[in-house]
């Protein structure tokens, strides 16, 4: 393994425990845990690693959420659809502003619609009792959210100068 992948990894690792523990600042929007912090995760996955560690990130977090105890199914689609557009949009454009809309669009609009299927074949919901786009206003809260956060943060490492020696 080489030097930049060992390191890519190793910040992979940090912001995944990031991801999980700040799941513990998670709070309910109807049937949906909302937890802000994987969707800053996402954003700061998507601007210093690219997309596919931001969905490698998102599964994992997605994924021990889950073992604890401290997450749902909807961790899934909540994250991982985010991770991907906005690790595309940083890759191609390498604008936060797009990045930041991405992430919200992927986690709202992709994470909230494919919840339903999750919701009703996967954890057992009545299709009668949700509609299709049930999760999408949960899935916007906690994407606006941790979306923001991420902004501010990388935007105060430009300004101090730290994002260029952070993004080598």
């Amino acid at each position: 393994m080489g030097k930049d992948k060992m390191k890519k990894s190793a910040v992979a690792g940090m912001l995944c425990a990031i991801a999980v523990v700040g799941s513990l600042f998670s709070f309910p929007v109807f049937a949906s845990k909302c937890a802000p912090v994987q969707h800053m995760v996402n954003v700061i996955c998507a601007v210093f690693l690219g997309p596919a560690y931001g969905i490698a990130v998102a599964f994992a977090a997605s994924l021990l959420r889950n073992l604890l105890g401290l997450g749902s199914l909807m961790a899934y689609p909540g994250s991982m659809f985010g991770a991907l557009l906005c690790g595309l949009a940083y890759w191609k454009t390498k604008k936060l502003s797009l990045t930041l809309l991405a992430e919200v669009f992927g986690t709202a609009m992709l994470g909230g619609l494919s919840a339903y299927p999750v919701a009703v074949l996967l954890m057992g919901q009545n299709s009668g009792e949700i509609a299709f786009y049930a999760y999408i206003i949960p899935f916007l809260i906690s994407t606006a959210g941790g979306s923001a956060l991420s902004g501010i943060i990388i935007y105060s490492l430009r300004k101090t100068g730290a994002f260029k020696s952070l993004n080598k």
